[in-house]
């Protein structure tokens, strides 16, 4: 999706960034584990296949993605590719049933040296909002493996409702309906700061 294309949103400990070419290679090592491939219920790609997943991100009009990098490390080092920690996505669709428009959320923090800092947290806040505020959307939606506790957790905590579990593919379904009062909810938990974004500055 291009509307991010030249967007960076800040917050505290995390900055967002449009994912660009040149983040793929350090992306696809993190995917060569079968760990969490099996927890983000990725396929294994190729390293040419990851470059035209990238540019399927960027063309897409139905995905929306930001690698989320370490705030800290980014401000010390100024260097994406050593801040990199993680990705955020979105798939959006429209539900012909309920007419809502529907944006399935993903979180991945790769780097295990970042986990259980409330990266994926506020990563995860940041795009809700930005968003909600940038794109016609009724309600999120998230689909988790039945086993990624820390995930379920995570989802749980933004006031997301388990709607169903679907043993087969071993996954769970949660939904939260973007309502006034949970907007209000969101603009308690984050802010969101937003600056243009130099696709050739690193």
């Amino acid at each position: 999706m291009r509307v991010n294309e030249h967007t960076k949103l800040l917050g505290q400990r995390v900055i967002l960034v449009p994912y660009e070419a040149r983040h793929v290679p350090k992306y696809h090592q993190w995917m060569s584990s079968p760990t969490l491939r099996s927890l983000t219920a990725s396929d294994e790609l190729t390293l040419d296949e990851e470059y035209a997943m990238q540019q399927s991100w960027r063309q897409d009009n139905d995905k929306l993605t930001f690698i989320v990098l370490c705030a800290e490390i980014y401000e010390k080092t100024n260097d994406e590719i050593t801040a990199m920690v993680g990705d955020t996505n979105l798939f959006v669709r429209h539900d012909e049933e309920s007419q809502h428009y529907v944006a399935e959320a993903e979180i991945m923090i790769a780097a295990p040296e970042a986990r259980g800092k409330g990266f994926g947290r506020e990563a995860m806040l940041l795009m809700f909002k930005y968003a909600q505020q940038h794109l016609p959307l009724n309600k999120f939606e998230a689909k988790i493996d039945m086993d990624n506790a820390m995930s379920l957790r995570l989802f749980e905590s933004f006031q997301f409702a388990e709607v169903r579990r679907v043993e087969v593919f071993h996954e769970v379904t949660l939904e939260r309906l973007i309502t006034d009062d949970w907007l209000s909810w969101l603009d308690e938990q984050v802010q969101l700061r937003i600056e243009k974004y130099d696709d050739a500055s690193k």
